[in-house]
């Protein structure tokens, strides 16, 4: 069975579409509910098994990285006030001693180039790759979901959705080969086709195991969509080399990239919270019905 111990989180974009919430704070730190989006994203990963969580950062992720460390002082607070479950609760989900490494990207050059960054880190063995950006609300977290699977099958894994075609040309976007319960073979993968071209609707979502192999396509540095170092495209060059396979997830994804998703992301993920659901549902249902 395949251990997939580490996850590279690739966070150093500048959050321009949140734009002034964005200027002097990353746009990982942005809350759903009460947690920042890279929160929940160590969560998932940590949930699969992941005992090394690797940031690709750049400048202004201090905040990020603070998120992270022990705040002494804060839990000098909670102690001398008597709030042992709020310190218990800090405590709990803080990494322990030596799981947490930050590397610098140097320019915006993609997420395939920001995977590459991660690769002396990484080393010789698979990885996941977790977009924050993308929430998923289920009932077992997806990258476990995925984790099982790949336990099975090995090579390169994704996440995938069907989109509506007029899409496509947001994901990369799978040619799809023979299904076998949730995977789905990859015999293509164009990244961001126009709907007419697209191969399908079955796209790729923000969570990846890949095997290492992926770096040795990654450092040609061959730009791509957008002129960037596109991850998709050398995953594409990989197809008959490993076993590839898009899985789809069960559960519901948000695009918290976007101000409409991420608002939705707050209102399911808040739903979904026994200690808050009960008590905002009927106030939704209260604006809902005065629209």
């Amino acid at each position: 069975m395949t251990k997939i111990r580490k996850a590279v989180f690739p966070v150093g974009g500048l959050g321009t579409r949140f734009l002034p919430a964005t200027k002097a704070s990353p746009k990982e730190m942005l809350t759903v509910v009460d947690k920042p989006l890279i929160h929940y994203a160590m969560e998932e990963a940590r949930a699969a098994g992941v005992e090394h969580f690797i940031f690709v950062t750049s400048r202004g992720k201090t905040a990020l990285e603070d998120h992270f460390d022990r705040h002494f002082e804060l839990e000098e607070t909670l102690a001398r006030r008597g709030k042992t479950a709020e310190l218990e609760a800090l405590r709990a989900w803080q990494p322990k001693l030596g799981q947490v490494s930050y590397v610098r990207q140097p320019e915006a050059l993609g997420l395939g180039h920001a995977v590459l960054c991660a690769k002396e880190l990484v080393g010789d063995e698979p990885f996941a790759v977790l977009l924050p950006d993308d929430m998923v609300l289920a009932d077992r977290p997806c990258l476990a979901q995925m984790a099982e699977a790949y336990a099975d099958v090995g090579g390169n894994m994704f996440a995938v959705m069907d989109v509506p075609r007029e899409h496509t040309q947001r994901y990369g976007v799978l040619a799809p080969g023979a299904t076998n319960g949730r995977l789905t073979e990859v015999r293509g993968l164009v990244e961001k086709p126009k709907p007419e071209a697209a191969p399908s609707t079955l796209s790729v979502i923000g969570r990846y195991i890949l095997s290492p192999r992926v770096f040795h396509h990654l450092e040609t540095q061959e730009r791509g969509a957008g002129g960037e170092i596109q991850l998709t495209d050398s995953l594409a060059k990989m197809i008959g080399e490993v076993p590839f396979h898009g899985f789809a997830f069960d559960g519901v994804r948000y695009d918290c990239g976007d101000k409409i998703g991420f608002l939705e992301a707050n209102i399911a993920f808040a739903l979904a919270r026994p200690d808050i659901g009960p008590k905002l549902a009927p106030f939704i249902a209260q604006v809902a019905a005065k629209l």
